[in-house]
């Protein structure tokens, strides 16, 4: 039975600080670029062309305001991917807010109807730049860059063109049959 599901954004938290930082032209240092890479749900967009390495190069080249040189696709991705966010703040904190006040508490009675291993599951928001999600054990988690904000309509938030809360459940869903 689910007894809890744990909304982490630890790394959105972390880049939410580089992003303003970076914008106002601060000088983001480069041990708090490998913590960034180093928080363990980063691993989840890691393969042979793309490492922890990769956001390091990728985060301080856009801090530093230098060419990203040597780049393979999947870096010049997440690099577009952060200059997006860096180009207006207003947008990117208009992602930021559904991520920070999910609560998804009205979802365990519903998820609670199928049999299941997991007491806890954990809805993950990292900054990747492929994957719209994955599922690891009892572990959702979900591409931050994949969030869609409506302009017109305001409060409509999307993922994959359904409603966000509606594509976590749907995502949760899947988890626990699998």
């Amino acid at each position: 039975m689910i007894k809890r599901i744990k909304v982490k954004m630890d790394i959105i938290e972390m880049m939410l600080y580089y992003w303003q930082s970076t914008a106002e032209k601060e000088k983001v240092g480069e041990s708090f670029l490998r913590e960034i890479a180093d928080v363990p749900e980063m691993k989840y967009i890691y393969d042979d062309e793309f490492s922890g390495e990769s956001v390091r190069k990728v985060l301080s080249a856009i801090s530093n305001r230098e060419l990203l040189n040597n780049s393979t696709k999947k870096e010049r991705k997440f690099w577009n991917n952060n200059m997006w966010m860096l180009e207006d703040l207003e947008f990117m904190n208009m992602m930021v807010s559904p991520v920070k006040t999910l609560n998804l508490d009205s979802l365990l009675e519903k998820l609670n109807e199928k049999e299941t291993k997991y007491e806890t599951l954990e809805v993950v928001f990292i900054p990747g730049h492929e994957n719209e999600y994955n599922i690891d054990e009892n572990k959702l988690i979900i591409n931050f860059f994949k969030i869609t904000v409506d302009l017109y309509e305001e409060g409509k938030v999307t993922i994959a063109g359904k409603l966000f809360k509606e594509y976590i459940e749907e995502k949760l869903i899947e988890l626990i049959s699998q």
